[in-house]
């Protein structure tokens, strides 16, 4: 969303050339109260989407019936409500949390005073818990209009995130500059078109880009995520790219090194996976089946799951993205939204994705599974490398894994035994197999003659209703297992 003065003044000069206010666009003269700032966030967001606009509008220093400028003493970067940052404070109020920026632009009658507000993706933005919705040039709360409700619904409905639009208008001459097209062929092992209109081609197939009505070219949500040569280069999209942040030791106080990804998704993948690794430990030993040159963490698993944070985020978040924090005993990895399943069924549970476009493509060159989320993948390696099982958790508007580096047997907490013994139970499940005491002393790498501990484990698992008896009725050394939901 960042504008150079020129634009400012060529945006100015449409918006007031407007006939009157519309449902999208607000004009102001000084008034700043904080609270009406905030519900005309809402309602114009929401009513931009009802009508098809990317983008709604406040302008102060323009007077309302002439559209003559006018000037503004409002000053948005000194503005505050208590002692908080105006900004900060409407974006703390905001759910969704929409990108919305301020411009200042000085014309020869007045400063005027520019607010850009992201349309409403797939729900309705909120401000301060209530959605207000625009009637004429007034301010209602969305809740009084059922049938602009039931359309605005209807709206989000109808448009996946991939398939709004990235960048409108864009002249054939340039489109391509945006994408990074020779991957796009190169990771479906297709040979590269002979001339730019048989790429356009290729690419308006798979909904890359769209041919509009100004005889230019849009390039979709879709294209840019995936292909963007650079994600700045789409505004709405620049804090969707990934960062990578590795600190000193167990805590976020100092930082070695962090990097912000620039590429889509797929330009990116490969690349992306390879600085990560080139920044994990090494251990030394893990187990006495493994050779001493492994990354602390298994490959495979750090893939699957930077591969499901891209794919299963949820885009209509704005400010956030995915992101990777490597600490000296753990790797977390976080993406936007909650899951569409629960966390303890993601080992069963059939694949569900926000995002289906971009999952199937993302299935198409490799980088993930049509059959699920890859957990299985995850927690079978962390087995194999006998670590600490896997743990997810969910925030109001995250969603984090947590990888553990190598701990002792001895040194592991009881709720972290419990937890493995269930993520096994788990696995041995959808394998169509059952847990067993030898079983889990095998994942745990444990002889024979703990067979004890590995029995106490699983008492514990079942007190904690995490596991059961496959057959309660079974002698004791036959026994087998099962998770509580099977």
């Amino acid at each position: 969303m960042a504008h150079d003065k020129n634009y400012l003044i060529s945006l100015l000069s449409e918006l007031r050339a407007l006939p009157k206010e519309t449902g999208w666009v607000e004009f102001k003269g000084n008034n700043s109260d904080p609270q009406m700032i905030g519900e005309y966030i809402s309602a114009l967001s929401n009513t931009a989407a009802l009508e098809g606009k990317r983008y709604a509008y406040m302008v102060w220093g323009i007077e309302d019936e002439t559209h003559n400028i006018i000037g503004t003493l409002f000053k948005p970067k000194h503005a505050k409500k208590g002692n908080e940052e105006l900004e900060s404070w409407l974006f703390r109020m905001l759910s969704p949390r929409i990108i919305f920026k301020f411009y200042d632009l000085n014309t020869e009658q007045g400063l005027v005073v520019i607010l850009e507000i992201e349309r409403a993706s797939n729900k309705p933005v909120q401000f301060s818990g209530q959605e207000y919705i625009r009637i004429g040039t007034n301010n209602k709360n969305l809740k009084e209009a059922p049938e602009l409700e039931r359309e605005l619904w209807r709206v989000f409905d109808r448009k996946p995130f991939e398939e709004l639009i990235g960048r409108e208008n864009v002249a054939e001459s340039e489109v391509l500059s945006y994408l990074d097209y020779p991957t796009y062929f190169e990771l479906q092992d297709l040979p590269l078109p002979e001339n730019r209109g048989l790429i356009l081609e290729r690419l308006i197939e798979d909904k890359i880009v769209i041919k509009n009505q100004a005889s230019g070219y849009d390039i979709t949500n879709l294209g840019a995520i995936l292909l963007a040569k650079d994600l700045s280069k789409f505004s709405h999209l620049k804090r969707k790219s990934v960062r990578v942040i590795i600190y000193k030791d167990k805590g976020r106080i100092e930082t070695i090194r962090e990097q912000e990804g620039v590429k889509g998704y797929a330009a990116g993948f490969e690349g992306l996976i390879g600085f990560i690794d080139n920044l994990l430990p090494r251990n030394e030993v893990i187990g006495k089946a493994l050779r001493k040159d492994l990354p602390m963490y298994p490959e495979l698993s750090v893939r699957e799951l930077v591969a499901n944070a891209l794919i299963h985020q949820d885009f209509t978040l704005s400010g956030t993205g995915p992101m990777i924090e490597i600490f000296s005993d753990r790797m977390e990895i976080t993406n936007p939204g909650i899951p569409l399943v629960k966390t303890e069924r993601f080992l069963d549970s059939p694949p569900r994705s926000r995002n289906e476009a971009l999952a199937s493509f993302m299935r198409r060159i490799g980088v993930c599974e049509e059959r699920g989320t890859g957990i299985d993948k995850v927690v079978s390696q962390t087995e194999l490398y006998q670590l600490p099982a896997p743990v997810i958790e969910v925030t109001d508007e995250h969603t984090r894994v947590t990888l553990f580096s190598h701990k002792p047997f001895k040194k592991m907490e009881k709720d972290e035994k419990i937890h493995a013994c269930y993520l096994h139970a788990c696995l041995k499940y959808v394998t169509r197999d059952y847990m067993t005491n030898t079983s889990l002393r095998q994942r745990f790498g444990l002889n024979d003659k703990n067979s004890s501990t590995a029995s106490r484990i699983i008492r514990d698992a079942i007190g904690d209703n995490m596991v059961k008896p496959l057959d309660p009725n079974t002698a004791p050394r036959y026994m087998k297992y099962v998770p509580f939901w099977a």
